[in-house]
């Protein structure tokens, strides 16, 4: 009898749209599952459309157009934030994130100004990224109403200042990086107290319309790299699974079941593991992402 896998489900939500109406939508399909998972929310500006003037760089363009970029987020979040000022999406949107902790998934902060951060944090100081951090787990606490106690970078960019950063705030673990396994990471030889929790398994604009696969084999590739002797970490988005994408991801529940794939929030990962060894986070390339991202090493 096949032993079933235990995989870590983590969910990302990084605009307005993603939180008003992917929440909803994957939170409905996560019921019917009777899956929880954990969701890492960006709550300050939605200023995502800035990102249009990456069109002029040919990996992001070709990125935009191999996954429907247009289909999959809408044209209101592509130009968000350019021709009139990002919402704060925790003032707009508290309802849905109070919603998903209340039926009792895992909370996590993602971003203050997820832009700002994908964009800017090799420029950003120790003091910057404290700042927001702390103006993030400000509003993500009173919405919420319970402590936050986990951490995600948004499009897996991490700094050792960010890191140091958030060394200073309450937590338990952070999941910044690409990786294989959980591990506490180095910076100078010296560990870090929170271990990190990567996301081991590629994500969906990652893969389609490479390689042959289409929305007709996506879910029987993807649950193809699941392991039964490793650690298996899926991220998703808000703004593509609890999307146009949505039924694709109800399927995908359904076939993950009949193979004995069962979700669980990142932080059982962390409470059925021992002796964490200690690594380095480094700054590599990944196919199908677009610029760098932060990898464990040894992993790639």
């Amino acid at each position: 009898m096949t032993e079933p896998i235990i995989a870590g489900l983590r969910i990302d939500v990084d605009t307005l749209r993603g939180t008003k109406i992917g929440v909803p939508a994957l939170l409905a399909t996560l019921r019917r599952h009777r899956v929880k998972a954990t969701f890492f929310f960006s709550v300050g500006p939605d200023n995502m459309g800035r990102h249009l003037w990456r069109l002029l760089r040919p990996a992001f363009l070709v990125k935009m157009l191999r996954s429907k970029a247009a289909s999959l987020y809408g044209w209101d979040i592509l130009f968000r934030g350019t021709f009139w000022p990002g919402p704060i999406i925790g003032q707009k949107a508290a309802d849905e994130i109070r919603l998903a902790a209340q039926e009792g998934h895992e909370i996590g902060l993602h971003a203050w100004d997820h832009h700002h951060w994908q964009t800017r944090i090799m420029n950003l100081s120790a003091a910057d990224i404290q700042r927001d951090i702390e103006r993030g787990l400000r509003l993500l606490t009173d919405i919420t109403q319970r402590p936050v106690e986990c951490f995600a970078a948004p499009a897996w960019r991490i700094t050792p200042a960010a890191l140091q950063a958030r060394e200073k705030l309450p937590g338990r673990y952070n999941s910044d990086c690409r990786g294989s396994s959980i591990f506490y990471p180095l910076i100078e030889n010296n560990p870090l107290s929170r271990p990190q929790i990567p996301t081991t398994l590629p994500t969906y604009d990652e893969l389609i319309g490479k390689n042959g696969i289409d929305e007709h084999n996506y879910n029987d590739y993807l649950l193809s790299l699941f392991q039964q002797d490793c650690m298996n970490v899926l991220t998703i988005h808000a703004e593509v699974e609890g999307g146009i994408c949505n039924q694709l991801f109800f399927d995908f529940l359904n076939m993950a079941h009949k193979r004995k794939v069962h979700f669980v929030p990142l932080r059982e990962l962390l409470d059925n593991q021992h002796n964490i060894p200690y690594g380095r986070i480094i700054h590599s390339r990944l196919k199908g992402r677009e610029g760098w991202i932060s990898i464990q090493e040894g992993s790639n």
